[in-house]
């Protein structure tokens, strides 16, 4: 058998020339879509599932969140088995399923079994699940930070969007920051509404976190005194805000063959605006919100932060979905994020941190390396025993 496979190769030298390159590139091809990575990926089949409880003792949401979910999950096909995590106000369930199981079925098996629970939760508890990702699933960190912090050092232009000669921050839709939660909740906003959007496109990302800032919130903060005076509610409260803070559509006028969309814009956009709705009337005189109540840009709160050099940032992950290739999606990462940088506002820049791809790359480079001062020392020793460099070879 070997003699006829040795002569036909004889016989058609060109035609085995051929197909070694052929199998050669298609060999080449195949190396350059290969998932690669630093380390092995030995998580195993699991969905995490979130829930935010506000209000609740790690007691309550044991009893009242935790234990309603792993009761719903119980029986799903392939299910293997289930561990939890209640804290104050958070409750974690993460579902193990066999090897076998696809990740994507376990996962709308757990969303419909969630959602005929979903009147067994406390009011205000929804949850949700986690990305579709694992724990070496963060390819790529990045800081979003002001480039000059306190504005030390930064080119003042008065009413130009950046920083001011009094210390504060003006952005582009002309709002001036002067606190450090002002500050700090700007860089949050950037990356929320900024870079993450563009970011989530691309293909193998299950989603980006983030950490640090806080997220904008407008806090009222009502003068008891002088509610009781005007004979005031908080539910009064309450209803003037949400009644003006609505876009609502007037329909269409039409002029002479043509139709007007008639547009009403009704949402608050700053403390000021929220300062002018109308809570109420006495005599015909109206009562605002900043007449009972003083209305700031607050923070949420929060049980972690993060800083550079001791100042206040922002920092994003993002994820790679399971069986993605960690060194593709991290360098796509990176090219957007080079397109995303001339966008941002005057001052503030986003500083990759961690990259996956240098990290495979640095991997690829010493394993290579190694296999090739191994060949040669291979070659040296069969040489030194054999004598004859085309047989060590």
């Amino acid at each position: 058998m070997i003699e006829k496979i040795l002569k036909f190769s004889i016989d058609n030298r060109y035609l085995m020339i051929i197909l070694t390159a052929a199998l050669a590139a298609y060999g080449f091809f195949s190396l350059q879509k290969l998932p690669i990575d630093a380390v092995p990926d030995i998580t195993n089949n699991q969905v995490q599932i979130n829930a935010v409880a506000p209000g609740l003792s790690p007691y309550e949401v044991e009893k009242q969140v935790t234990f309603t979910m792993e009761n719903a999950l119980s029986g799903i096909p392939g299910l293997e088995s289930m561990r939890s995590i209640s804290r104050n106000e958070f409750s974690q369930v993460t579902a193990i399923f066999e090897e076998g199981v696809n990740v994507y079925f376990a996962r709308q098996q757990i969303n419909e079994r969630l959602a005929e629970a979903k009147e067994l939760f406390p009011d205000g508890v929804d949850p949700k699940m986690g990305p579709i990702s694992t724990g070496l699933g963060e390819i790529y960190m990045y800081t979003v930070e002001y480039q000059h912090p306190e504005g030390k050092g930064a080119v003042y232009q008065k009413g130009l969007p950046g920083w001011q000669s009094d210390g504060s921050y003006l952005t582009p839709e002309g709002h001036r920051l002067k606190t450090d939660v002002e500050l700090a909740s700007y860089l949050r906003t950037v990356q929320d509404w900024i870079i993450r959007p563009q970011l989530k496109s691309i293909p193998g990302l299950a989603g980006v976190d983030s950490i640090g800032g806080y997220v904008r919130q407008y806090h009222i903060e009502p003068d008891i005194e002088k509610l009781i005076a005007m004979g005031i509610t908080f539910t009064d409260l309450i209803t003037a805000v949400k009644n003006n803070n609505k876009n609502i559509g007037a329909g269409v006028i039409e002029y002479k063959s043509e139709a007007f969309l008639v547009k009403a814009d009704g949402r608050i956009e700053s403390p000021e605006e929220i300062e002018d709705v109308v809570v109420a009337t006495r005599k015909g005189i109206p009562i605002y919100i900043k007449d009972v109540a003083n209305v700031n840009i607050g923070k949420e709160l929060r049980t972690g932060s993060a800083t550079e050099n001791g100042h206040e940032v922002v920092i994003g992950t993002a994820m790679m979905l399971i069986g993605a290739n960690s060194r593709t999606v991290a360098m796509a990462v990176d090219n957007r994020m080079k397109e995303i940088a001339p966008t941002l506002p005057p001052d503030i820049l986003a500083k990759t941190i961690l990259n996956r791809s240098k990290l495979v790359d640095a991997t690829v480079a010493t394993v290579t390396k190694n296999l090739t001062e191994g060949a040669l020392l291979v070659i040296v020793i069969l040489f030194a025993m054999l004598g004859n460099f085309r047989a060590a070879c």
